[in-house]
C-alpha cells in the first residue's frame, strides 16, 4: 500500500477501512473500525505483534510537533487560511474548481502574506515549552506559539507558532531576524525554521 492510498481489509474477522497516512512521521496506517468491533480489533492486534504498545497523548503530540503536522484548533482555526498555515499545496487553485472559500483564497495569494505558522526549536537544557510563550523578532513581539513540546528525536523543545509582519512575512523577512520566546518570563534565545526538525523530506513515512 503505497503513502496516501486506502483499502478495505479484514482484521480478527472484522472489515476494516486501512488508510496509509500517519500522525507520528514514521510508518504507519490508520484504521477506521466500526464502533462496535473496536475492543475485538485491539486486542487482536495488542496479541499479535508483543512490540505493540498503546501510547499517551503527550508522546503523540511531541511526534507531531518533530514532524510540523498541525493541530486542529491549536495550529489551525476558523482564523486561519491553509496559506498562512504552510498547507498552500493542499489548495487547488489551479484546477479552477468551485469550492468554498476560492474567491477570499484568491484575494489573498494576490497580496503579501500577513502572518505565517512557522517552526521553533530551542536547546536550553531547561527550557519547557506547552504553548502560547510569547515569540520575539529583534526584541519585538511578533507572535505567540500556538504549540509546543519536547521532542525526544532530536532533542530539543520545539513548538510552532504565527509570526505577523503587515507589511508581509516573506522568507527574507524570516531569515533577517533574531529570534527568541519568552518562556516563564524569560527571554531564551531560539532557531526559527520552514521545515520540520525531524525527516523534513518525508522519506521515513514513504518507505
Amino acid at each position: 500500500m503505497p503513502f496516501g492510498s486506502a483499502r478495505v481489509i479484514a482484521v480478527a474477522g472484522v472489515r476494516v477501512r486501512a488508510l496509509r497516512v500517519t500522525y507520528v512521521g514514521e510508518l504507519g496506517w490508520e484504521l477506521h473500525i466500526p464502533t462496535g468491533d473496536l475492543g475485538t480489533v485491539y486486542d487482536w492486534l495488542i496479541a499479535a505483534d508483543p512490540a505493540l504498545r498503546p501510547v499517551g497523548y503527550r508522546a503523540l503530540e511531541s511526534l507531531r510537533l518533530e514532524k510540523g503536522y498541525r493541530a486542529w484548533s491549536a495550529d489551525i482555526t476558523p482564523n486561519d487560511t491553509p496559506f498562512e498555515a504552510g498547507l498552500g499545496w493542499a489548495v487547488k487553485l489551479k484546477s479552477g474548481l468551485p469550492f468554498l472559500g476560492r474567491a477570499a483564497l484568491e484575494a489573498q495569494v494576490a497580496q503579501p502574506m500577513g502572518k505565517r505558522l512557522v517552526g521553533f526549536s530551542v536547546t536550553a537544557p531547561d527550557a519547557v515549552l506547552v504553548g502560547r510563550e510569547t515569540i520575539l523578532r529583534d526584541g519585538k513581539p511578533v507572535g505567540y506559539l500556538t504549540s509546543g513540546g519536547y521532542g525526544y528525536t532530536v532533542g530539543a523543545s520545539i513548538g510552532l507558532g504565527y509570526v505577523r509582519n503587515p507589511a508581509g512575512v516573506t522568507d527574507i523577512w524570516l531569515g533577517a531576524g533574531r529570534y527568541a520566546l519568552v518562556i516563564a518570563g524569560e527571554e531564551t534565545p531560539a532557531d526559527l525554521s520552514l521545515a520540520p526538525p525531524y525527516d523534513p523530506d518525508g522519506a521515513r513515512i514513504r518507505a
